[in-house]
């Protein structure tokens, strides 16, 4: 058997004078990890099969292990990085495509880093959200362009369906199969504790989980995986995907040893078979065609909920936009380069696609220069980190962000970029029933309420500092941000001015 060429990401140090042989590592690693060795009576490790995990270092009971990145280095070359010749070394070994899960780890440009906020001083003072009145509350949905009045003369006040939120952030789309029945429950409980939304994702929806449609978006993939009448029908509204930030302009893919029994039931496809959703719907192929679904679906659920239509961030994106706006959609979803997923093409993830912040403005400034904007609502997701990216992506135009990796994070994800293999040692990612009862529903729901709530205090303290008191007030407000480090170029795009002008 020739030698492997590719060498440990990450050493595994462990202080024997620590290990008490309990082998709580061996038992808790699902990559075979640790195991002791009966000849040398002591714990060793096979390193090749570390992910950096975290599970052995936090559960061991005398903290004996630690897990850095592996120090060995090839020679030095600006040109050909360590983790270059790793991938080839890995692609002449394997004759394969190389596959990556959660977002784009490499350093491009994060704006949301570049953009301050505002705050007001004195002739527009600040507003203190422990004592007045702040409004986080948002309506996804087309607005009317203009008041309108009835026979009698009073303001007609019907809307078109929309969705409530209690704040202006709903879990995005992560589907059972890529995550575990305990992950969903937590988004779904905690979403409807919330008041706000989770997103199904393209594998369709859990028996158990229609109790918590009030608070679900489902969606319409390309693969069409789990949809029916009833499912339809089920959520608050239905998400058409035509493309995600992490693999824009390909398809999906869930391999078949993430579908269970009960996967295989909720998608409708054979038990063990791969889950290959195709690039394109095959059924659209223009603007016209995507109508045509849109109303379909409105048809099917008796036009009693909103039609979401989720694009990746790509170059003519203002443009895709401007067309989905005058398709009939109620709302459109922006994923960008930096969004999560649970598998991907690495050169795909890495390389395609753009930055949400340029997208979002874009869009926003195309909407609105034609007349459109209120036509729809903008949702936006790819790294959404924390309850300053909310605000910013507000104030550049954004009605609410769709929250991914934070989320997975909150509920005890440690970013190991292994989904793909579903041996995700925290029970998230894995439909392996000894992995997924490690994911305690009551404490994920508990932590992704808490994260939310700490989230919501936050943006009203940040609008608060801006003198602002209601979401409706800062979305597009982009007056509120200042740029720093930014090109003329990229201050142009974005809409924002320079600080100190």
């Amino acid at each position: 058997m020739p030698i492997s060429l590719v060498t440990p990401e990450f050493e595994v140090l462990r202080d024997q004078t620590r290990c008490i042989k309990c082998r709580v590592c061996e038992r808790q690693c699902a990559n075979k990890v640790h195991h002791l060795d009966p000849d040398l009576g002591v714990m060793v490790s096979d390193e090749a099969s570390c992910v950096d995990c975290q599970r052995c270092v936090t559960l061991c009971p005398t903290h004996a292990l630690k897990i850095r990145v592996n120090e060995n280095q090839f020679r030095p070359n600006a040109n050909w990085s360590q983790q270059t010749i790793k991938e080839i070394y890995k692609q002449a070994e394997t004759g394969g495509m190389l596959l990556s899960s959660m977002g784009n780890p490499n350093p491009l440009p994060n704006y949301w880093d570049h953009l301050l906020i505002n705050a007001s001083q004195v002739t527009n003072p600040s507003i203190d959200p422990l004592r007045e009145p702040m409004e986080t509350k948002v309506f996804l949905g087309k607005k009317p362009r203009s008041i309108k009045r009835l026979p009698d003369g009073s303001i007609d006040t019907s809307l078109t369906p929309q969705l409530e939120l209690s704040m202006p952030l709903m879990f995005s789309a992560m589907s059972y199969g890529a995550i575990s029945y305990n992950a969903h429950e937590s988004l779904a409980r905690a979403a409807t504790e919330l008041g706000i939304y989770y997103n199904t994702g393209e594998g369709g929806l859990h028996e158990d989980f229609y109790k918590y449609g009030p608070n679900t978006i489902v969606q319409v993939a390309s693969g069409r995986f789990g949809v029916h009448e009833a499912y339809l029908n089920a959520g608050a509204a239905i998400e058409i995907k035509m493309g995600q930030g992490a693999k824009p302009g390909i398809g999906g893919h869930l391999p078949g040893a993430k579908i269970t029994e009960a996967v295989s039931r909720t998608r409708m496809i054979p038990k063990g078979t791969d889950a290959i959703s195709p690039a394109p719907h095959h059924d659209i192929y223009s603007i016209e065609d995507l109508r045509q679904l849109v109303y379909s679906l409105k048809e099917a659920t008796n036009y009693t909920k909103p039609v979401i239509v989720k694009v990746a961030a790509v170059h003519n994106i203002a443009a895709i936009a401007s067309g989905i706006a005058r398709s009939g959609a109620d709302i459109i979803a922006i994923d960008g380069i930096r969004g999560g997923t649970g598998a991907a093409p690495t050169r795909i993830r890495d390389n395609v696609g753009i930055p949400i912040e340029l997208a979002l403005a874009s869009v926003d400034q195309r909407l609105r220069d034609e007349g459109v904007r209120n036509d729809v609502s903008l949702v936006v997701g790819g790294s959404i980190r924390s309850a300053a990216d909310v605000v910013k992506a507000v104030a550049l135009g954004a009605d609410a962000c769709y929250i991914g990796t934070a989320a997975l994070v909150a509920l005890g994800c440690h970013l190991c970029r292994s989904c793909q293999t579903g041996k995700c040692n925290w029970g998230i990612a894995t439909q392996q029933p000894e992995l997924v009862k490690r994911l305690n529903t009551d404490i994920g729901t508990q932590h992704l309420v808490n994260l939310m709530t700490a989230w919501q205090h936050e943006i009203k303290e940040m609008m608060g500092g801006m003198g602002i008191n209601s979401i409706e007030a800062l979305r597009g407000n982009r007056l509120m941000l200042r740029g720093v480090g930014l090109s003329e170029k990229e201050l142009e795009i974005l809409g924002v001015s320079y600080a100190g002008e």
